[in-house]
């Protein structure tokens, strides 16, 4: 095992060198010469980003999260730009053989000057042999230095675009959706139930109380019935990040705010986790249910707490309670609808795919989770996933604006 884990590091660190000696190439040396500052520059960049990235990575287990956060945000915004940078490039490959291949400037005015208007007007003798047509000359150093600037800028603007773009769109906050579910079993006097879905806030190095707080703003604008918090709250440990998590005590609903753990949530010590929440006025849901007006709220823990004797128990939240109620469950990860089917869950509602986060992230989430975002069927099940709150690594979302959902419970009896 030690073995697999020593030949996977060394495997990703010469990943990481490959791609940073082919962006030192193309954004440093084909553009620069040497011995100049912007080569000089550029070479110490190439050491220096990749190392804040390792210590944004693995600064939770090796720095207190004040010494973090000085590694956080450079180091994962590095990440997140060097991908739209290689995405960039990789388009620049492309076109750089076509921009090559067109005529300069010089050999423009040349031809215009050979057929000019200006030349004698007498009619040439047609020459007996027909000329061998000449082969095109090679792009001189000249013009091969003006199409590696032209691609180097073009894709570290169209990168820096993107990244400037989707970074924003995190830190503003996320944005309010509208989902109405129909549920078959749900009474007539349930019908339009309102229940806000936040999931996948992420408070640590990058995102920390005014995050919490406009997210605590949006869901009381909102008026829900009920708050629901599906997992990965924070990354980060309850002395770390308490005090960031503190506005979630202004969370104001009809019928509380309840809470179930992620993934996240047993790397920091979930058990600290629950009681803080509990004390903040948010009832942690563990492997249990509580009976609503109308319906059954459930919650199950994450899936990563098997590894500490403290996983989903579907049978203890859901066992032994009335079958013709309508049964919501709160499950932090998608891959769990499976289970929710056999126990005969109409609804459940679940978070940490992040929509992608990053495209085209989304692709390869879609090959771990049975749904990557939005509300899908399965049986007589539903299984709506939000994009989530916050985001993980890089403060960054592109193709996967965050959300904060409110669902709207729909009878068919009404």
């Amino acid at each position: 095992m030690i073995v697999l884990v020593v030949l996977g590091v060394l495997l990703v660190l010469a990943l990481l060198t490959l791609v940073h000696w082919y962006l030192w190439r193309r954004l440093v040396r084909d553009v620069s010469a040497p011995g100049g500052r912007w080569r000089r520059t550029g070479t110490v960049l190439a050491f220096v980003l990749p190392l804040l990235s390792v210590g944004a990575l693995i600064g939770g287990r090796a720095f207190p999260m004040a010494v973090e956060r000085w590694f956080a945000w450079p180091g994962y915004l590095w990440l997140a730009v060097l991908l739209y940078l290689l995405l960039a490039l990789a388009v620049g490959e492309l076109l750089r053989p076509l921009l090559l291949r067109l005529p300069s400037r010089a050999a423009r005015a040349g031809t215009a000057d050979e057929n000019g208007t200006d030349a004698p007007t007498a009619e040439a003798p047609a020459p007996a042999v027909p000329a061998a047509p000449a082969a095109p000359a090679a792009p001189s150093p000249e013009r091969r230095l003006f199409v590696a600037r032209a691609v180097a800028i073009g894709a570290s603007g169209a990168a820096a675009a993107v990244v400037g773009t989707g970074m924003y769109g995190v830190l503003r906050g996320p944005r309010l959706k509208q989902v109405t579910v129909p549920l078959a079993k749900l009474p007539a006097g349930a019908d339009g139930y309102r229940i806000a879905v936040v999931s996948d806030i992420h408070l640590g190095p990058i995102l920390g109380r005014a995050h919490t707080q406009r997210i605590v703003d949006t869901i009381n604008a909102a008026k829900p019935d009920l708050i629901t918090i599906v997992g990965d709250l924070v990354d980060g440990t309850v002395p770390e990040l308490g005090r960031d998590a503190e506005p979630l005590a202004q969370l104001r609903a009809r019928d509380g705010a309840y809470f179930v753990t992620g993934n996240h949530e047993y790397f920091s010590g979930a058990a600290p986790w629950v009681d803080f929440v509990r004390e903040l006025g948010v009832h942690p849901l563990q492997n249990a249910r509580v009976e609503l007006g109308g319906f059954d709220l459930a919650g199950v823990n994450d899936i990563a707490g098997e590894r500490e004797g403290d996983g989903p128990d579907f049978g203890r939240a859901l066992g032994d309670r009335d079958p013709a109620r309508t049964a919501v469950l709160l499950s932090h990860q998608p891959v769990t609808i499976h289970d929710a089917v056999r126990h005969g869950v109409d609804l459940q509602l679940s978070g940490h795919t992040h929509g992608g986060q990053l495209w085209p992230g989304n692709y390869v989430a879609e090959l771990a989770n049975p749904t990557v975002a939005g509300l899908e069927r399965y049986g007589d099940t539903q299984l709506y996933v939000t994009r989530g709150a916050g985001a993980w690594g890089p403060p960054v979302r592109v193709g996967a604006p965050s959300d904060i959902t409110v669902v709207t419970l729909a009878s068919l009896r009404a």
